[in-house]
């Protein structure tokens, strides 16, 4: 184990997680082994194409989605990184995971580059938040009634540009970048690790498997997220 980090000597950190972080709490992840595209076809519950062809079949999905988040509780890192933010303005999240357990875990202001299970939109009128649980609150718009469809980066969607770019602000400030629980393998958010690396920032990898990018962090830490977190890095 390294020594300890005190956050207090950086101006900006960011802490880039995945799919490996929210494992720990048991959420299924989507890719590997036991992912949820080895058991369903995306084609059939995570692409438009499919939304526009039975809505409700992929709003079921999704709902079957959230209660499983819900079953899930965050853990000790989740809970960590949270208090590290609060204590410390420089600090920001950044996450490839749509089921929102840094929030719930009480985390401000977390960059999601692949969206939310928890918000929903319309292509007209824009995104809303529907934390009902597990079912949607609504599944057609109050203002126009199309049926409103997940705000998750589908397989074939575009990213959100804005998102992606707010991301790529926090990175290119960074003193401190620690990716966490991320297989580095999902483009182009994976593209975003070697920018820290190119300004300088200090490389911290928190994952219990070597990855494709581990070679570009000078620290190197094989331990689970919720173990590590709390250990490593001090406000």
């Amino acid at each position: 184990m390294m020594t300890p980090i005190l956050l207090n000597e950086y101006r900006r950190v960011v802490f880039f997680t995945g799919a490996g972080m929210s494992a720990e709490s048991g959420v299924p992840t989507y890719r590997g082994r036991g992912g949820i595209w080895a058991e369903y076809d995306w084609e059939e519950y995570a692409c438009q194409d499919a939304f526009d062809t039975d809505p409700r079949k992929v709003l079921d999905f999704h709902e079957q989605r959230r209660a499983k988040v819900l079953a899930c509780q965050p853990h000790a890192g989740h809970r960590h990184l949270a208090t590290l933010q609060a204590a410390h303005p420089g600090v920001g999240i950044v996450t490839q995971n749509t089921d929102g357990m840094h929030q719930r875990a009480g985390a401000k202001s977390v960059v999601e580059l692949h969206g939310s299970l928890w918000r929903i939109r319309c292509p007209r009128h824009g995104t809303m938040e529907d934390l009902a649980s597990p079912a949607y609150a609504r599944r057609d718009c109050p203002h126009c009634g199309t049926p409103l469809r997940p705000d998750i980066t589908w397989f074939e969607d575009p990213v959100n540009a804005a998102v992606f770019e707010q991301a790529r602000n926090l990175i290119t400030q960074a003193e401190l970048f620690v990716a966490v629980g991320t297989s580095a393998i999902v483009y182009p958010a994976a593209g975003l690790i070697p920018l820290a690396k190119q300004v300088g920032a200090q490389m911290v990898e928190v994952n219990v498997d070597d990855t494709e990018m581990s070679r570009l962090f000078l620290e190197r830490v094989r331990e689970p997220a919720g173990t590590a977190l709390p250990e490593l890095f001090l406000a």
